[in-house]
């Protein structure tokens, strides 16, 4: 209870959510039909919780299932805590729906239906991005820096012979939020554009979630653009 009291506000309710999610379909009190995403059945038929619900199933309780929650925390972990998300929750909740927005519109064009995997693996290409001097190992063998994370794991899964549709989902729409984040707004400050950021947390949200004017309107740092 003292590890699970000491994860970040977002992160803590993602983790619950899955878990619950998952517990609920073990003892058949709710079926993974009822949680896919399809596009007809969300906006057809108004079955709208399926935006959401198909973020929080990962499948049956399993090594995939604990793999899975892993990459989970560990990464969303970071985030939040991190330089740029740390005190600005807002921002952090705004990054995540940007990602089931974006996510859930490519997943109408492909044959996908539970998407949880693709926003792990966004925060994944993110934190990499935002951490570029950070030396990983992978499986002992050789190292790399923290941006080639997502690539490692892409052909990791391709030598197992697992889909990578889930993954390069995530690492597109990673892409789009880090430019539209991080690179836009030094960009947008060079060239002296009206609008110099894209994605800003609505008052409303960051005063649920208790985020200062400070921390609100503070960007948190860029990229340098030599």
């Amino acid at each position: 209870m003292a590890w699970y009291s000491e994860i970040p506000f977002v992160t803590r309710l993602y983790l619950s959510g899955a878990f619950l999610c998952t517990a609920a379909c073990a003892v058949d009190v709710i079926s993974p039909f009822n949680l896919y995403f399809n596009f007809d059945l969300v906006f057809k038929e108004g079955q709208l919780w399926r935006l959401f619900s198909s973020y929080l199933f990962f499948g049956t309780f399993s090594v995939d299932f604990l793999f899975h929650m892993y990459f989970l925390v560990r990464y969303s972990r970071l985030l939040e805590e991190g330089e740029h998300f740390r005190g600005r929750t807002a921002n952090y909740i705004v990054m995540l729906l940007f990602g089931i927005l974006n996510i859930s519109l490519v997943a109408t064009y492909t044959n996908v239906h539970f998407l949880g995997s693709a926003l792990t693996f966004m925060m994944v290409y993110v934190w990499g991005r935002r951490n570029p001097d950070v030396k990983m190992s992978f499986l002992g063998f050789f190292t790399f820096n923290a941006p080639y994370l997502p690539w490692v794991m892409l052909g990791f899964s391709t030598l197992l012979g697992n889909g990578t549709t889930m993954d390069l989902i995530g690492i597109v729409v990673g892409h789009t939020y880090f430019f539209l984040e991080f690179i836009y707004p030094v960009i947008a400050e060079i060239r002296n554009w009206r609008i110099k950021h894209i994605l800003i947390a609505p008052s409303i949200l960051c005063w649920l979630v208790g985020d200062d004017d400070h921390q609100r309107n503070n960007n948190g740092g860029g990229v340098v653009i030599n």
